[in-house]
């Protein structure tokens, strides 16, 4: 059985799954924690001034921050996301599980659930990054496999800039997901290292010795 947080580093960068694994290192950094709470805070911060928004560790500044909650609050899933039928909760499927940060009712009645995936980083400029993708993916199918029923798409959450994006269980992310699957539940020594850009955000770039990193993003 392979974490959520597991299988997003496999995405990211199998080396530094392996490096994780290694030395027991996977919380979350303090920094990073405030920043997801702040997904639990949409309705505070909609109209919050100026001085409080400053306090807070967004990735905009106040004005254009207050600019893309108030958008966040004309999609239809805002109800839901600001009161989701569960929060922070552990949830099992077949290949994977974890904590999924809120799963959302149907938008009808009869209507499967919709996790979501809060991230404490910035999105791309369209879509999601592919480690979060391939975790939301995996945190649909965990949710599908303990309600029984499909689950064809999540959420992923960006509140420090306050931008929500969908992922759609699409055949290709799907394959990406059974890739990031495999390369999680292969390692079992330190793989190649990369040969691109990918590693300057890298917690490990000292001790790999990798040059600089930079995501993929799956549109759409």
């Amino acid at each position: 059985m392979i974490a959520f947080s597991d299988l997003a580093r496999a995405a990211y960068c199998p080396r530094q799954l392996y490096y994780a694994r290694r030395d027991d290192d996977r919380g979350v950094p303090s920094e990073a924690r405030a920043r997801i709470d702040l997904a639990f805070r949409y309705p505070a911060l909609v109209n919050a001034p100026d001085a409080t928004l400053r306090r807070l560790p967004i990735r905009r500044s106040p004005a254009p921050y207050r600019r893309n909650l108030s958008r966040l609050r004309e999609r239809n899933e805002y109800d839901r996301l600001t009161d989701p039928t569960h929060e922070h909760v552990f949830r099992s499927g077949k290949d994977c599980h974890g904590t999924v940060h809120k799963v959302l009712a149907g938008e009808r009645s009869g209507e499967p659930p919709v996790p979501t995936v809060v991230s404490p980083g910035e999105p791309p400029e369209n879509g999601v990054w592919e480690p979060q993708a391939i975790r939301a993916v995996a945190v649909a199918k965990a949710v599908a496999w303990e309600r029984k029923r499909e689950v064809p798409r999540a959420l992923v959450e960006y509140p420090s800039v306050g931008t929500v994006r969908e992922v759609r269980l699409t055949t290709r992310k799907k394959a990406a997901y059974r890739r990031a699957l495999r390369a999680a539940r292969t390692i079992d020594g330190p793989p190649s290292r990369v040969d691109d850009d990918r590693c300057s955000a890298c917690d490990y770039r000292d001790r790999c010795g990798t040059g600089r990193r930079s995501f993929r993003s799956l549109l759409g």
